[in-house]
């Protein structure tokens, strides 16, 4: 087996007796497939169901944790306690040995800006899950058999499933004025080969679903 990065393996371990669904996501879960390093990352991403809310702070028990939500609604306290999050939500933690003062910047909204190098090295991001199905979009809906959306990688890992992790990456062009990060970019040229033509045709058709309009992936999905 590969070996797994440092940052990955603390996180690993971490997780490895957490009950619940979770899988490895983000830029580390893009280099998981591909099985090398592309570029730094600031943190560890993990995917996890909002519905599992309280395993989870339960399992974090001793961590910083400071909840955003992309809504207004449901606004809390600077420390994250446990409370029902407006998914599409991330939280990020900061481990018990590194415990300290919050950091004192805050975002146009009042949401604290944390970073690795306030030691938050841990971005959880809360999804939707009904039933057995990851819901990867609410409205229009885009669901798929979390048995899919989860899949074991080199690393013996639960990693996010390719075509997952680019629908996300897909859907941020919609929520940024029609504008790709270099990184999304860069992610998507180099997992585009990994794709079976099941995957290409899947993220081909859920992207159009989301994105009314001429995605620049799409034609690139069709070859």
């Amino acid at each position: 087996m590969p070996l797994i990065p440092e940052d990955v393996a603390r996180i690993a371990e971490l997780m490895s007796t957490y009950r619940a669904a979770w899988a490895l996501a983000g830029g580390w879960a893009v280099d998981a497939w591909l099985g090398r390093l592309t570029r730094d990352h600031g943190d560890v991403d993990l995917a996890v169901f909002e519905n599992d809310r309280q395993a989870l702070f339960e399992h974090l028990a001793g961590w910083q944790l400071i909840a955003h939500e992309e809504t207004k609604e449901n606004e809390g306290a600077d420390l994250w306690d446990g409370r029902a999050l407006v998914v599409p939500a991330h939280i990020h933690g900061r481990p018990p040995e590194l415990r300290g003062p919050l950091p004192e910047r805050f975002d146009p909204f009042g949401m604290r800006i944390v970073s690795v190098d306030d030691g938050f090295g841990l971005d959880i991001q809360l999804c939707e899950r009904s039933g057995r199905d990851w819901v990867l979009n609410s409205e229009p809906r885009v669901a798929m058999p979390l048995g899919d959306c989860i899949r074991q990688s080199a690393w013996g890992l639960p990693m996010v499933a390719l075509e997952v992790i680019l629908f996300y990456k897909a859907t941020l062009y919609v929520g940024t004025k029609n504008h790709l990060r270099p990184t999304d970019e860069a992610d998507f040229a180099a997992l585009l080969p990994l794709l079976t033509e099941e995957q290409r045709q899947w993220l081909r058709e859920a992207v159009s679903r989301v994105y009314v309009g001429e995605h620049p992936w799409v034609g690139q999905l069709s070859f």
